[in-house]
């Protein structure tokens, strides 16, 4: 994901050769939290639990090995999406400025976005609290609604 250009400032000068250090040299091109493969295109059954091509087995959201028939013996109404897996450096504090090795962790966008989860929420709150304020500022109250 692109850093936004307000957090620019935030990270080093050399972040993309750390960050593919991090990703590439550190984790094999794999996700420290589930070990989906970066650029390849993934089986999942939209829960976690994904198709490991190289192990011809199911992994489970945190890359455990699942006792699961392959895609194809699925039955026709269980439903297989395809999604490509693109690996992040993410921050394990959420803080850009900390860039130590045990700080930084390679991770897929689905990994990542639950890493975050709880930073999306409040930044969710905020925004809808800045809606409302703005509202109540230009438009007046809002009318009470049941």
């Amino acid at each position: 994901m692109p850093i936004r250009p307000e957090n620019r400032f935030f990270y080093p000068i050399d972040w993309v050769q750390l960050s593919q250090v991090i990703r590439f040299e550190r984790a094999k091109g794999c996700c420290e939290g589930c070990r989906r493969p970066h650029g390849q295109l993934v089986c999942h059954l939209g829960d976690g639990r994904w198709w490991d091509t190289a192990a011809q087995t199911w992994r489970s959201g945190k890359g455990r090995r699942l006792k699961l028939a392959s895609p194809e013996a699925l039955s026709a109404d269980t439903p297989c999406y395809t999604t490509r897996v693109y690996l992040a450096c993410a921050h394990l504090d959420h803080d850009p400025g900390n860039n130590t090795p045990a700080n930084l962790k390679a991770l897929c966008q689905r990994c990542h976005i639950l890493h975050d989860r709880e930073e999306h929420l409040r930044q969710r709150w905020l925004t809808y609290r800045v809606r409302k304020a703005i509202g109540d500022l230009f438009l007046g109250p809002y009318p009470f609604r049941y």
